[in-house]
């Protein structure tokens, strides 16, 4: 009999304020009395404070030792994924493809994800301290590495943009608050670990908020016009092969660096993520001040959606194996 496929709940509430966006647009909208620009600007500041007061110092320390993992993961989230978007380029510059194509690689360009990589790797009985570390410091990584990826090609779009902004906006956002966090670990950590819950919903609320407005916008300036239902279905593919391939070089790589059941696991898992929290973040820094984000979160929000459910079956599977062959043995 076929498992029940459970579609996540978070997928859901991004499916319900796009819907939002288009049906009721007024608090989000360029009129609209709510401060939202304010609102969704100091809950990204909360969201990396919060980040910093929970970064496991422990698991970060213990995770130094297995450097050929942390380099695979590393390179596989900031290196592999870009240069496979990046050979395109030459094909879609100076078309009405360009702005897509930058959309691809913004979400090629960004960090992992923490917490789902973590529960998968936990699941799939994987190395759960070296994903915590990499999870952990691809996020702060990629407040480097993102920017630098896209800058060049935002140059080259039609659209401007305020590069002193967009760095002051990276500073005062996310680095600052970030720092704050770490500082403050001392005195604040025992209460970020006991209201982890509530400041996991406090996050994924800011990231509907930024989704909302995002679309909000889009929609007003009738952004999506621009996007047929065929290039639609050919995002959803090429999203799909981008992962299919991503996951198929991580395994070949772990096998080339000998790794071993668990580092493997980890390797696929964490190498293959993108965070769907630092692309709402990075999207208002570097697109903010324009009426694309909804069309650069496009391909993230699939991807988040398809790795979601992809690396849950496979968690589950490779978990169950595992606790049979210990039953055997």
């Amino acid at each position: 009999m076929l498992k029940k496929i459970r579609i996540d709940s978070f997928v859901i509430a991004i499916v319900i304020s796009i819907l939002l966006a288009y049906l009721f647009p007024q608090l989000g909208a360029s009129n609209s009395p709510v401060p939202m620009n304010l609102i969704s600007s100091l809950g990204i500041s909360f969201i990396f404070f919060f980040y910093g007061l929970s970064l496991s110092s422990q698991a970060l320390r213990d995770g130094l030792k297995n450097w050929k993992l942390h380099a695979s993961v590393q390179g596989s989230t900031f290196l592999l994924f870009p240069l496979l978007i990046l050979p395109f380029f030459p094909l879609v510059k100076d078309t009405s493809y360009e702005i897509l194509w930058l959309a691809f690689l913004f979400m090629a360009a960004l960090p992992s994800t923490v917490s789902s990589s973590v529960v998968m790797v936990s699941m799939a009985k994987g190395n759960l301290p070296g994903a915590i570390f990499n999870a952990s410091i691809s996020g702060i990584i990629g407040i480097i590495l993102t920017p630098i990826w896209l800058l060049p090609f935002i140059k080259q779009t039609d659209v401007a943009f305020d590069f002193s902004a967009i760095y002051l906006q990276l500073i005062t956002e996310i680095v600052i608050p970030l720092a704050l966090g770490l500082l403050l670990r001392k005195f604040l950590a025992a209460w970020a670990m006991k209201h982890k819950r509530t400041l996991n919903k406090f996050d994924k609320f800011i990231i509907l908020l930024i989704i909302y407005k995002s679309f909000v916008h889009s929609f007003e300036d009738r952004i999506f016009s621009s996007v047929s239902l065929l290039e639609m279905l050919v995002m959803v593919a090429l999203v799909v092969v981008l992962f299919v391939v991503v996951y198929a070089l991580t395994g070949w790589i772990g096998k080339v660096l000998k790794f071993n059941h668990a580092d493997q696991i980890t390797n696929q898992f964490c190498g293959t993520k993108k965070s769907l929290v630092h692309g709402t973040v990075f999207s208002e820094a570097l697109f903010g001040q324009t009426n694309i984000v909804g069309i650069i979160l496009l391909p993230l929000m699939i991807y988040h959606a398809l790795q979601i459910l992809i690396i849950s079956v496979i968690a589950t599977k490779k978990g169950k194996e595992l606790m049979e062959i210990e039953e055997l043995i």
